[in-house]
């Protein structure tokens, strides 16, 4: 993280009550008006007198990389930091936890407001798992991206570990840096409005094959996978190649649309997970959707 991009060039002013200041306030406060702290490690330096009057002079370090330096008045007190927007770091604890409080109930409300609507964006998609499960995780992904195949991995172990308790929902998500991703949308799509079980083996099989596909072998290569399939392999591959086809057109229509709505719900890279309708960016660890489940499932 380049701090100096949060905390750089202007002058910060942070108005506090008459009090004593403690570390463990100063750092409270600093963590909840700058959220990217709140896993860093922030140490603060000692506290002691300045060459200008009536100010006290300090530091904090983040992550043993960077320090920036603090002045900090007597009478009234100010914090003031080399940073980029005044920040008020005044609040007592209590404060901090009802404003946290009420930030965690808007954040619950946005995703569920995401949820249901995910929900029916996705209707009639392929999914694994129960469709009455409690938990979904829907991924907009890409086939290209070597971040979703890293975490394809991670969603079969949460399929296995949650038996029954979570719903996968896929949607396309094709970045323009890669050449063959959104051809390989629309040919999953083609083999989905088949076979569900066909648009999964093609969506585990590009994943696993990723790094030997190209823009030329990959309709080849997916008719390869879908031999013994049970689909219609000439009407797939005119939906998937033929651009003059109603077939091809409906189906590149449905990428587009997904990839719309990915960058409607804020996306910008891949994958992009929302489980039960809190986004969760990139590539993650399974400890990071078990300490999300945990929570989504403890207020159930």
């Amino acid at each position: 993280m380049r701090w100096a991009l949060l905390l750089t060039n202007l002058l910060f002013v942070f108005p506090l009550v008459a009090q004593d200041l403690s570390e463990e306030q100063i750092l409270a406060n600093l963590r909840f008006r700058i959220p990217n702290l709140e896993n860093a490690e922030v140490i603060l330096g000692d506290i002691e007198d300045s060459p200008y009057a009536n100010l006290k002079q300090g530091s904090f370090t983040i992550n043993g990389q960077q320090t920036f330096q603090f002045l900090l008045s007597v009478d009234p007190q100010h914090l003031i930091l080399l940073a980029t927007d005044p920040i008020d770091v005044s609040l007592s604890a209590e404060e901090i936890t009802e404003l946290l409080i009420e930030q965690e109930r808007r954040e619950q409300l946005v995703a569920l407001e995401l949820y249901d609507a995910l929900n029916r964006f996705s209707e009639g998609k392929p999914g694994r798992g129960p469709a009455d499960a409690p938990i979904t995780v829907h991924e907009f992904s890409d086939f290209q991206c070597p971040y979703c195949a890293r975490a394809s991995l991670v969603v079969e172990e949460l399929l296995n570990k949650y038996p029954g308790e979570i719903r996968f929902v896929y949607l396309h998500f094709p970045l323009d840096i890669h050449d063959w991703a959104k051809p390989a949308a629309v040919a999953a799509e083609c083999a989905a409005r088949q076979s569900e079980s066909a648009f999964w083996l093609l969506h585990d099989n590009f994943f696993e094959f990723q790094g030997s596909i190209s823009k030329e072998s990959m309709v080849g290569d997916a008719r390869s996978w879908l031999q013994g399939s049970e689909i219609d392999l000439d009407a797939w591959e005119v939906c998937t190649t033929d651009e003059s086809s109603a077939a091809n057109q409906g189906a590149t229509l449905q990428v587009d649309i997904a990839t719309a709505t990915a960058e409607r719900f804020g996306l910008t890279g891949t994958p992009g997970f929302f489980v039960n309708g809190h986004l969760l960016s990139g590539s993650q660890p399974l400890e990071v959707f078990e300490d999300l489940i945990a929570s989504i499932k403890a207020e159930l």
